[in-house]
């Protein structure tokens, strides 16, 4: 999908490529947040968003093949909770996007040989070298000056090599410390890496932060008094949910949880049948995600940078769980979250969800955790707004990367 948005716009405004795909949420979610941001600044930029798997779909070897898109297989690994052995799925990943490298390369050139953007947004990992070597060939062949490029890392840390990072000319917007001491250590110069405060979250979230919870909880036909968790697994749920459920039930704790369960209905038909002992709601598939969030007073879920994300700008502690089936590029996310305070990291739900949960219903403990998060004040989609600007105000001078003196990254995360 390529779709064009501001088009009451002079043809003369600057026109923006943002690049998102579409394995795993994130990055759709986080392109359609900014383009929904500047809409309502009233920026003077015309925004292009490009699904890479459109511009890429002539040289999918694995399409033709298989019939399958890689995306998909990936999305359906997710679905059904099979997430042990990522980091040699994404190296195998990595492998196939570079026997087609040259192919990508050659095919983004003639994609941006005739309109040439402004600037470009890159919203996804494992691609940029070959867009930023695509962008270059369709510049030196219309004789123009280089465009510039941004990465935005929707993962709170890189995972090198070839990860969200890559060794070129280039802008990175950095949401957290960690990846902005990648970048640096890897040559970037300070000039070209950006810190936000956080990773991009739709504005609804912050439409929603000031709403009244105990208002939202009688909303939903929830106690207003009792202490409320909101348990979200991606868009099509978890099995886990049901362990959940299960766990806290029996350990007769004094909570009442919001089931989230997206687009899967047979999860949601279980836990309507489960007759538990306390208050819940089991909710299928909403776009009103913050409304959900406005009721509770803490998160339950896995440690995607999204979730975590949302969940923090609404004031929410989290619970998340770190052991072998955690993805290889979510684990530094759950350090964070530690070593910040910003809720509890679990070995195990089956094991040590009522734990997690004891912690988030004792006042004292509750009230250390949602100051630590109020401490966290995420503006990131609004600054990067900003950035934008910015970017389009200064082309990037002419030269190679030797310029940026290279070196190898120093901050790869274990």
């Amino acid at each position: 999908m390529i779709e064009e948005i501001d088009l009451a716009l002079s043809s003369s405004a600057p026109l923006i490529d943002v690049i998102f795909f579409d394995a795993g949420g994130g990055h759709r979610a986080s392109a359609m947040a900014l383009q929904t941001v500047i809409q309502r600044q009233e920026r003077p930029w015309r925004i292009r968003l490009v699904n890479l798997r459109d511009v890429l779909e002539p040289i999918d070897f694995v399409k033709r093949v298989t019939g399958l898109k890689i995306e998909n297989c990936y999305n359906g690994l997710l679905r059904h909770g099979i997430t042990v052995g990522t980091l040699p799925m994404l190296r195998t990943t990595q492998a196939l996007i570079r026997l087609t490298h040259r192919g990508q390369v050659e095919t983004l050139a003639r994609y941006w040989r005739d309109e040439a953007p402004a600037l470009v947004l890159s919203m996804i990992p494992n691609f940029n070298r070959a867009m930023f070597e695509g962008l270059r060939a369709a510049d030196e062949e219309s004789a123009r000056p280089a465009t510039p490029m941004a990465t935005i890392l929707t993962d709170l840390a890189d995972y090198p090599p070839h990860f969200w990072i890559e060794r070129q000319e280039q802008y990175l917007i950095c949401g957290t410390t960690a990846a902005a001491e990648q970048a640096i250590a890897m040559g970037h110069p300070v000039h070209r890496v950006f810190q936000t405060s956080g990773m991009i979250v739709r504005p609804e979230f912050y439409d929603h932060r000031r709403a009244d919870r105990r208002r939202e909880r009688r909303r939903l036909g929830l106690d207003p008094d009792i202490t409320t968790g909101i348990v979200m697994f991606g868009g099509y749920g978890s099995r886990q949910m049901l362990t959940i459920a299960r766990r806290i039930k029996a350990a007769g704790l004094r909570t009442q949880l919001i089931f989230m369960c997206g687009h899967n209905d047979e999860l949601r038909e279980k836990l309507l049948a489960m007759n538990l002992p306390y208050r819940c709601r089991v909710e299928g598939f909403t776009r009103d995600v913050a409304g959900f969030m406005a009721a509770a007073d803490y998160l339950i879920g896995k440690p995607g940078p999204g979730s975590i994300s949302e969940a923090l700008v609404m004031g929410l502690p989290v619970i998340v769980e770190r052991n072998a089936w955690t993805m290889i590029q979510e684990r530094f996310n759950t350090d964070w979250i530690a070593r910040n305070e910003l809720g509890v990291v679990l070995q195990s739900f089956f094991s040590e969800i009522e734990e997690g949960v004891a912690a988030m219903i004792d006042a004292v403990r509750l009230k250390h955790f949602k100051e630590r998060v109020a401490a966290h004040e995420n503006r990131a989609v609004f600054e990067i707004a900003d950035l934008v600007g910015t970017m389009l105000a200064s082309r990037p001078p002419s030269g190679s990367a030797d310029s940026y003196r290279m070196r190898p990254p120093r901050f790869a995360i274990a």
